[in-house]
């Protein structure tokens, strides 16, 4: 089971939230909104992903590595490596 399963819930309301801001977006370059104004959205978007992410990435850690942590000191390191790697690629993107 996912380290995030306790909140599904709120991370599938929040990614709804986050698609109608996207459909927004759309409409505003469709009605050809001032580009600064396209680009505050935009910001926005991304700054609720990344909230989701950290979430994501909280649980993850929570759950999926301490539990692995109790498993052996193999099946830590390798979760702590998977979570490395995703948080690169936050870091990155």
């Amino acid at each position: 089971m996912p380290g995030y399963a306790g909140d599904k819930a709120d991370y599938l309301k929040r990614l709804r939230r986050i698609e109608g801001q996207v459909r927004g977006i759309q409409r505003m370059v469709d009605d050809d909104t001032y580009c600064i104004d396209v680009l505050t959205q935009i910001s926005a978007v991304t700054k609720a992903l990344q909230a989701v992410s950290l979430g994501l990435l909280e649980d993850h850690i929570g759950h999926c590595v301490v539990d692995a942590a109790r498993e052996s000191d193999a099946a830590a390191e390798a979760k702590v490596s998977e979570a490395s790697a995703a948080i690169a690629r936050l870091v990155r993107s």
